[in-house]
């Protein structure tokens, strides 16, 4: 659910900060004992062929949440705007929500795929599971990542999987990020900007996602734009949390007008439908041209029209169907509230002769003590010897209160994140003392080419590492 949050506001008026003060006295954590099977900041190795070797685990291991309720900060925020509440530390995660954008491109292969067919069926395809997996690290990971600071960055360039991405906190109320990423070999351009709408329901927490996600194949002259679906975070009052998409994602692929409807399927009675995601891909004059189905936590498939009605009418009819196996990431409910998760998930049917678009990746063993992170998040704050020299004064690696959360010194990131949102608010203040408006450095409000809805539009430049003008946030 940290994924859309909007908590933390620089107009909150800090009546929840005494929460902050009392983590430290809850745990008892010492960085030293942690469980490291990788390099960390300032460590990183180079393989034999030349490629770096990114760090497997972090270096402290995660706290214990139990004994922290959701529900006794919330509860004493009835009838306030949830983008006035500032929650607690020990319910984040060491991450910034630009950071977790970039998780995106967990699966960059997907658009590789996408680039390198002819076919412009399976390219939509190729797009269509890239969709999907771009939501897939969020399964169980309800720790809430930091709320950017405006004027907050973060870049990263992955060599070894053939991109550089580059993000910015353009607005603090509402909330938005826009981020800009493109293929070092000039084969793609992926761009766009996330503007959540929070609702709370008392015991679930929903996040609308508003804001255009565009990629452009540059090979092949296509453009292709979706919306991410609604993410709900449940047991929010009492019981596990537990998160499900649910929703329709179109993805319409501008040049030749074929469009991809998925639908994530919101939990039904017992379960049955929980993570499932099913659509299909149709041409300009709405001609079915393939099924997709699977889960966002775990796998996708696709198989034409017509096999699929046949094995859907068999199901039906009771025939035997040929299930993969139990799945083992079996979730139980702590409580019998009606809002809970049920005990038993099912996986995926498959159906024969399907092609497979995409599969979860593993994640690392020590996941479940690093706020279940997957191995390309771990990766994402590490801080590599001489990286400071370079980078950006904004960027999300030299926020001293994650960076503190990521080391286990959780007492410190405390009161360094209160510091923070109090210079922000200061800084906002004398803005408006003084009229003067903010100003984004790395990307402008502008119109989206393809879909001609308002946008957040990479200005260019980042890279020639120009930060003389860049904000002192920190």
């Amino acid at each position: 659910y940290g994924c859309y949050t909007g908590f933390d506001s620089d107009n909150s008026s800090g009546d929840f900060s005494e929460a902050n003060h009392k983590v430290a006295e809850m745990l008892d954590l010492d960085p030293h004992q942690s469980n490291r099977t990788g390099k960390h900041n300032g460590e990183t190795e180079i393989q034999e062929n030349g490629i770096k070797r990114h760090r497997t685990s972090l270096p402290a291991p995660m706290f214990s949440r139990s004994d922290f309720s959701v529900w006794s900060i919330l509860k004493k925020c009835i009838g306030l705007e949830l983008s006035k509440i500032t929650m607690p530390i020990v319910f984040n995660e060491p991450l910034s929500f630009l950071q977790r954008i970039t998780e995106y491109m967990e699966h960059i292969y997907l658009i590789n795929k996408a680039c390198s067919h002819a076919d412009p069926l399976e390219r939509m395809q190729a797009v269509a599971a890239f969709a999907v997996s771009a939501v897939a690290s969020q399964w169980e990971r309800t720790g809430k990542p930091f709320n950017p600071l405006l004027g907050e960055t973060y870049e990263l360039t992955r060599e070894d999987l053939g991109f550089r991405f580059i993000s910015e906190q353009v607005s603090h109320h509402p909330p938005i990020s826009a981020f800009y990423s493109e293929g070092l070999n000039k084969d793609f351009i992926f761009h766009g900007s996330i503007y959540p709408k929070l609702k709370f329901w008392g015991k679930s927490i929903e996040a609308e996602p508003r804001g255009t996600i565009t990629l452009e194949l540059l090979k092949h002259n296509e453009a292709y734009t979706w919306t991410n679906p609604t993410c709900c975070v449940h047991n929010v009052i009492i019981g596990k949390l537990w998160l499900e998409q649910y929703g329709t994602v179109e993805i319409v692929n501008h040049s030749t007008e074929d469009k991809c409807v998925l639908n994530f399927k919101p939990c039904g009675l017992f379960g049955k439908e929980l993570h499932r995601v099913e659509g299909y891909i149709q041409d300009k004059n709405r001609k079915k041209l393939c099924v997709i189905y699977g889960k966002w936590t775990e796998c996708l498939w696709c198989t034409d029209p017509t096999t699929y009605e046949t094995y859907k009418k068999n199901e039906k009819r009771g025939g035997e169907q040929k299930k993969l196996k139990p799945s083992e990431d079996v979730i139980k409910s702590e409580n019998d509230e009606a809002d809970d998760m049920p005990e038993v998930q099912d996986t995926v049917q498959f159906i024969p002769g399907s092609k497979l678009l995409w599969r979860i990746n593993c994640r690392p063993p020590n996941s479940s003590q690093m706020y279940n992170f997957t191995s390309f998040a771990v990766s994402l704050n590490e801080l590599e010897k001489g990286m400071e020299a370079i980078l950006a004064p904004t960027d999300c690696r030299l926020r001293p209160d994650i960076r503190n959360m990521e080391n286990g010194n959780m007492d410190v990131a405390s009161k360094e994140k209160e510091r923070l949102e109090e210079k922000q608010r200061a800084a906002r203040k004398e803005r408006a003392k003084d009229e003067v408006e903010w100003h984004t450095r790395w990307f402008h409000q502008g119109t989206n080419p393809y879909t001609g809805t308002s946008d957040w539009l990479y200005s260019g430049g980042y890279f020639d590492r120009n930060f003389s003008d860049c904000p002192d946030i920190y």
